[in-house]
């Protein structure tokens, strides 16, 4: 009877973590997603409560992404915490037990999310009712569900064409009547092989792109340049266009609106110049090139590492992601080098899923996809959420395919099919390992390859131009510079 006293006591105390860390993700999601949501929607009619309903469920989605984020280095470092401090009383509560319940509801919230939630929020979000009933809430709700039914219709037809054309065995069809202990896992595994496909093309994009994202927010070193120059023409510039808007008339809206963009411009560039110019010379001689060998460094790391999963990968079956069960949470390190090993590990993944996000974006078939500040649709909110919820999703598999870590995957995350196939993982490793190269490069010689374009003549073919990486800026005799 203790006993069992002691697992209710251990399984409610649980549950009560679980909500806490819930409720922290989801108030966070919300503040993130208002601050984005365009305020032109905030209405009380029936278009507001279609609406309000949509950010709730996109927020739940939101914090369900978060936490499958920090899912992964929370049992990492949670699995250190217990080896080096087995017996203490206060941190018992950190065992097993606790790990399993988060992985499973992780992966139960990341399937009711992406085939129910999401679905639901976006079609309520579009419906209008059918013709002939009553127009309201009700009307909007019964169009939602007949439309979720089909949808889910014609997903369960999919998948029995492709399991008849790839598989045609008897035992295999008669498993996709068992809904809920095969189908689910198998559409869901079918889900995250596509996420980790995505992380596969955006991941390495990204990883060249933190580059080029970081020398826009930090102050760069000023070497060679006269600030105060630059400030003054800029500040020409800027009375010059002033001047023309004051001096065209109203009816030639067209140039106007050209010259409104162009001085936006200017001033953009004017308070860039004003920042620099107000940067400490720790700021602008220390912290940039920090970041950037850091950011070096970090990916240099992931590249070596993915190299040795490679080599693993040929002479050892266990380092299949599928390999082995593991010793358990609390019996062994994940890392060779302990705790510190652990540190890098978590600190490679939030790197990978942060360049994952910036390859996304900068992707051109996503580009629409990039959310702004009190002007992104609900629809458009609704996107990015089940987009970040597929990388996300994807990014514990892909730590553990990569060999980022060793963490064996628990739950329903860990039973892929696609996982215990040799030449998927082999290949997996080495697309990654080729494209994060070829990135880096192409990133680190654009500025060689340009100059030796120019050289032979062939700049005006535009072979090797690339706007978003290139940054033009104001030399001191006025003259536009491509770093």
């Amino acid at each position: 009877m203790e006993a069992d006293e002691v697992s209710i006591r251990e399984q409610n105390f649980h549950s009560q973590i679980c909500f806490l860390l819930f409720a922290v993700l989801y108030i966070v999601s919300y503040f993130i997603i208002t601050r984005y949501k365009r305020k032109a929607d905030e209405q009380e009619d029936e278009d507001a409560i279609v609406n309000r309903i949509s950010l709730f469920l996109s927020t739940f989605t939101l914090a369900v992404s978060a936490g499958a984020v920090l899912l992964l280095p929370f049992s990492i470092i949670s699995n250190e915490i217990l080896l080096s401090f087995p017996q203490n009383y206060y941190i018992q509560w950190l065992n097993g037990s606790l790990i399993h319940g988060l992985w499973n509801l992780a992966s139960l919230f990341s399937n009711l999310c992406l085939f129910v939630l999401m679905p639901f929020a976006f079609f309520f979000l579009e419906s209008e009712g059918f013709a002939g009933l009553k127009k309201g809430i009700r009307a909007r709700i019964l169009e939602t569900l007949v439309m979720l039914i089909l949808l889910a219709l014609l997903i369960l037809g999919i998948v029995w064409v492709a399991s008849a054309l790839i598989d045609n065995d008897a035992a295999s069809m008669e498993s996709l009547y068992d809904l809920w202990e095969f189908y689910l896992p198998y559409l869901y595994s079918c889900i995250s092989l596509m996420g980790c496909l995505l992380l596969l093309l955006c991941t390495p994009v990204g990883l060249s792109r933190m580059f080029t994202v970081m020398g826009q927010l930090l102050v760069k070193p000023t070497i060679l340049e006269d600030l105060d120059e630059q400030m003054y023409i800029i500040t020409l510039e800027e009375e010059a266009i002033q001047r023309k808007l004051n001096g065209i008339s109203s009816t030639l809206e067209n140039q106007t609106v050209e010259l409104e963009q162009e001085l936006e411009k200017v001033k953009c560039k004017k308070t860039n110049l004003e920042r620099r110019k107000k940067a400490s010379a720790w700021e602008r001689n220390l912290v940039y090139p920090a970041v950037m060998i850091l950011l070096l460094i970090e990916t240099s790391i992931s590249v070596l590492l993915v190299a040795f999963n490679i080599l693993y990968l040929l002479v050892d079956e266990t380092a299949m992601p599928k390999g082995s069960g593991g010793p358990g949470i609390g019996n062994a390190s994940l890392s060779t080098f302990g705790f510190v090993g652990a540190a890098l590990e978590i600190i490679l993944i939030f790197y990978l899923m942060v360049s994952s996000v910036v390859g996304f974006y900068s992707l051109r078939f996503f580009e629409n996809f990039i959310p702004r500040k009190d002007d992104t649709t609900m629809t458009k909110i609704i996107g990015n959420c089940v987009s970040i919820l597929v990388l996300s999703s994807a990014l514990p598999v892909m730590s553990r395919t990569l060999g980022i870590t060793r963490f064996d995957l628990l739950g329903d995350f860990g039973r892929f099919n696609w996982l215990g196939n040799f030449y998927i993982v082999l290949s997996y490793n080495l697309l990654f390992a080729i494209m994060t190269t070829l990135c880096l490069v192409r990133k680190f010689t654009s500025a060689v390859r340009e100059e030796l374009l120019k050289a032979l003549g062939l700049d005006k073919l535009h072979l090797s131009n690339n706007p978003r990486d290139s940054e033009t800026k104001p030399s001191a005799n006025g003259h536009q510079k491509t770093l």
